[in-house]
């Protein structure tokens, strides 16, 4: 039985049972995930779960075959992401679960109900140092929510069950642990209907301190989170802050968290985010953070910004109680779903004469202002501003052209991507220096739409990311950004588009070398360039080889119209292409200027290195 509804899942196996039955402890893993909408998991095969993987297709779960498991853990946390429901992984036990790691740090600080399935050396092996035997319940503690490890066949249901409810309960990873030796032989149980939880507003003291400090703001501003994402609260944030007339701005790489159509919307906030956002931020007396833990580095100073208010009052709005506070001084902390603690804010100043309201009309004057200087100044933005790019730029005079090429600078390169993206895309990005210039130009009207590695940061992630998202909503043109650095660690996934089926189109920028980690060479280390070169084949080329399309840009005017060809390809004939852009060498600001100081050198065979 195949139902993607975990409540229709659950009302038809309960019929078909009637209580607890014999079945197989392979049975009850399956029938579980069956309960809880599984139709589509991610990973590669192996011998410790081939009995439950054999009946995985008449239960109606499809499982995608990968080209290494870290990419399954994205896969995974892309199809979470985008559908709300359980991203599922499994692999070999041993050296197919370590492989996985990186992946589910990522889905960690992303919030993403990911199930890892972990299947372990036989119980009559551990200890022995056997093939393929670790310890992989410590290999996850710090990037789960919890952790379900099967001490008997008879419990494979309850354990399941219980990782699938914890993932959603706490919106993250979880590991279900499994030895191999657990799936067979012969139990009776009843397979445990899903709980979910209902989340509430929160309570009625706050609410009603923050509707008061809202009912007296002059220049009210809400930051508009990933838990505006997670709570399905769109129209909500929308109703609050046409109440107040507030200006709207993206956390940190939660772009599709505000509908950048609406008169509101400025923009994201953060590393390479938008000026416009910033500007309006500072001048806030109170701010709304709604659905935000306000994470450090998403706070950052930029562009030559201080841009946080010293002075404001902040009112925080999380779902874990453990955020409210942690980062900035909050002055009411609200534990809370974004969507209810927006409707009952919303309700709260429904009938009451705000202070704000005085100013509404001038207020949105100088929001209209505000992003209109941003984009003039990002559409005359064709190179970088600080000296030692500008000096990079003398130095690349002669570089400028190849083969009759031209190489592109990245954020014109950014700006007609933007142009030309369709209605309803879904965009992933990797770590790296274009990627993270890229938050300036990416603009979405839809939520669950823009796909980052969070706070973990990690390379390799936007391919196999977008196309775990593609699985889940294959009516959505998905398209995923990376630089050569990252694109090498991911690439090989592109036989998995081909393999299976999955048309996704990938922007990769070729500007030959780690560019994040030599802008902090260039700043703090005197331009003393150490092993920051990537010269590589085409990546075109590799692409074709691999089955899929590859096209080379190298003139401007050709980037939208790549973009475009590589959407109808991916729309109307199930191709993927992989868009290989020949960009310059020039540097955004550096990635972590807050982390780096100028170096000292105390001995004498090192001092002229500074």
């Amino acid at each position: 039985m195949n139902a993607k509804d975990p409540a229709t899942a659950t009302q038809q196996l309960t019929a078909a049972d009637g209580g607890p039955q014999a079945m197989t402890p392979s049975e009850a893993f399956v029938e579980t995930m069956v309960a809880n909408g599984v139709s589509e998991m991610f990973g590669i095969m192996g011998s410790a779960f081939m009995d439950a993987m054999d009946i995985f297709a008449p239960a109606g779960i499809r499982l995608i075959p990968v080209v290494h498991e870290q990419g399954a853990g994205h896969m995974a946390d892309g199809y979470a992401r985008v559908s709300g429901r359980h991203g599922v992984v499994i692999g070999q036990n041993g050296p197919g679960i370590s492989n996985c790691v990186t992946a589910i740090a990522a889905a960690y600080w992303a919030h993403s109900p990911v199930v890892i399935v972990t299947p372990e050396a036989g119980t009559m092996g551990i200890g022995l140092g056997g093939f393929q035997e670790a310890k992989q319940l410590p290999m996850f503690q710090e990037f789960t929510k919890y952790q379900g490890h099967v001490t008997h066949p008879a419990r494979m249901a309850e354990f399941t069950g219980r990782c699938f409810d914890r993932a959603m309960a706490e919106m993250g990873p979880t590991q279900l642990n499994i030895p191999r030796d657990y799936f067979y032989g012969q139990i009776k149980t009843e397979i445990p209907r899903p709980q979910r939880l209902d989340r509430g507003a929160g309570g009625e003291e706050r609410l009603n301190e923050a509707a008061e400090l809202l009912a007296q703001a002059k220049f009210p501003v809400i930051i508009s989170g990933g838990g505006v994402v997670m709570a399905d609260a769109i129209e909500e944030c929308k109703a609050l802050a046409e109440r107040l007339g507030a200006p709207v701005v993206n956390s940190y790489l939660h772009n599709d968290s505000f509908p950048a159509n609406h008169p509101l919307w400025c923009g994201p906030l953060g590393y390479q985010g938008s000026k416009a956002a910033m500007k309006l931020l500072a001048q806030a007396d109170v701010v709304v953070a709604l659905g935000s833990r306000l994470g450090p580095f998403g706070t950052l100073p930029q562009h030559g910004l201080d841009y946080w208010p010293k002075n404001a009052k902040i009112i925080q709005i999380d779902a874990d109680h453990k955020m409210l506070g942690l980062v900035k001084k909050i002055s009411v902390g609200i534990c809370g779903d974004a969507k209810a603690a927006a409707v009952a804010l919303s309700q709260r100043l429904a009938q009451r004469t705000l202070v704000c309201d005085a100013t509404r009309a001038a207020r949105a004057d100088q929001i209209a202002t505000e992003k209109a200087t941003w984009e003039k100044e990002l559409d005359d933005w064709t190179h970088e501003r600080d000296p030692y790019s500008l000096d990079m730029i003398e130095e690349q005079k002669q570089e400028r052209t190849f083969n009759g090429g031209e190489y592109l600078h990245p954020r014109q390169v950014l700006r007609e991507l933007e142009k030309a993206m369709p209605e309803d895309v879904m965009v992933s990005t990797d770590i790296g220096n274009i990627n993270s210039v890229a938050n300036s130009y990416l603009r979405f009207n839809k939520p669950r739409s823009f796909f980052a590695a969070m706070s973990w940061g990690n390379c390799g992630y936007a391919f196999p990311t977008i196309i775990g998202a593609k699985v889940a909503a294959p009516h959505r043109p998905a398209i995923s950004y990376a630089g050569d650095g990252a694109w090498g660690m991911s690439l090989m996934e592109t036989l998995t588009c081909v393999r299976h089926n999955i048309p996704v189109t990938a922007v990769v920028f070729h500007n030959r070398q780690w560019g994040a980690e030599k802008k902090n060479q260039v700043d703090f280390y005197n331009r003393r360039f150490v092993a920051g070169e990537l010269e590589s084949p085409s990546f075109a080329n590799i692409a074709r080889a691999m089955g899929a399309e590859g096209i080379v840009v190298d003139r401007l005017e050709d980037v939208g119209p790549a973009l475009k060809k590589a959407i109808d390809l991916q729309m109307n004939h199930g191709k993927t292409t992989i868009i290989e852009i020949m960009c310059t060498r020039e540097l955004g600001d550096p990635f972590r200027r807050d982390a780096l100081s100028k170096p000292v050198r105390m001995l004498d065979k090192y001092k002229d290195y500074v």
